[in-house]
């Protein structure tokens, strides 16, 4: 039996070279904004005995440990494979999605109680403090956001900590809102319903980044490839009887592969087949990392398996 496999092109991921070190600068100037301005606001979070400044300053911990882990995870992803770890560490970045997006859901769940209770029993807010603190938040958030979106996006990782800088640039807005209407009408409320608008928009980021990375860890096809259509695009080709045990998933988020069975015809090329498969798979689906064992259906001299002026491999190891 001869058994064909596809190349791993794990050069084509975003997490080496240039790119990568432009990232890392692009997270570490966001990081330094943030931390330098998270201290001022707590300060002023307490003076002011604003629940919305707090809760930010709060948030802005979080966006500051998100960066740590997106750079701790891109060293680590950028880790050449070795020993035991095939596919190197790639999946650190996963990780780093999946903390960032627990924290906002944890946050948001201590805030969303907070904001309640100060609804019921609402403490007075220095209004003016609060408005002129979230105007400088924005500032600040909209310099990070710009950081974050100038780095590779399509990084699970760099897109857990954009979504929480953007998440934090969002709740500055609300709680500039809160102040204001606290300096004009007096209604301290204003600051725990501001609380709460943004509670809103964490669990929706935060939900976001736990299911995309959850389906990485489960091993599911990534949401924009249906591993049924891909079956059919395969046995699609005239050469081919049979596509089965065909499995799709993600080494880590922008990096899908690929494995299946292959039966062709009898008499047909399955080095031929397999070069076909392989660059339908690259060019429209954008999977590069494939396994593709390949066979014929019924053929008693497997020696017409591939080129038949070539040699016969017929002890090739097991692609499973």
């Amino acid at each position: 039996m001869t058994e064909e496999h596809g190349h791993d092109h794990g050069g084509h991921s975003h997490s080496h070279g240039v790119a990568a070190d432009a990232d890392r600068r692009w997270l570490a100037t966001a990081l330094a904004l943030i931390t330098g301005f998270m201290a001022v606001e707590v300060v002023v979070g307490v003076l002011a005995r604003s629940l919305a400044l707090i809760s930010d300053a709060a948030h802005m911990l979080t966006d500051a440990a998100s960066i740590v882990l997106a750079l701790i995870a891109m060293r680590l992803a950028a880790r050449p494979a070795r020993g035991g770890f095939t596919y190197g560490l790639k999946r650190a970045e996963i990780l780093s999605a999946q903390a960032n997006g627990l924290t906002l859901l944890l946050l948001a769940a201590w805030l969303g109680y907070e904001a309640v209770r100060r609804l019921i029993d609402p403490p007075q807010v220095a209004g003016g403090l609060v408005l002129v603190t979230a105007l400088a938040g924005i500032a600040v958030n909209v310099a990070a956001a710009w950081c974050l979106s100038k780095a590779n996006r399509t990084s699970l990782n760099v897109e857990g900590a954009y979504q929480h800088i953007l998440n934090d640039l969002f709740a500055f807005i609300g709680t500039a809102v809160a102040g204001l209407v606290v300096v004009l009408t007096g209604f301290v409320q204003a600051d725990a319903i501001a609380t709460l608008a943004v509670v809103v928009l964490m669990v929706r980021a935060g939900y976001g980044l736990v299911r995309d990375s959850g389906r990485i860890f489960l091993e599911a096809a990534p949401a924009d490839l249906d591993p049924d259509a891909i079956g059919d695009r395969l046995v699609g080709n005239p050469s081919v009887a049979e596509v089965h045990d065909l499995h799709v998933w993600a080494i880590t988020s922008g990096q899908p592969a690929l494995s299946a069975h292959v039966l062709v015809d009898p008499g047909g090329d399955c080095h031929a087949v397999r070069r076909d498969l392989e660059k339908l798979l690259s060019h429209d689906y954008r999977i590069d990392h494939t396994t593709l064992q390949v066979d014929h259906t019924a053929a008693p001299d497997l020696a017409h398996c591939g080129d038949p002026h070539g040699p016969v491999h017929r002890d090739a190891p097991h692609a499973h």
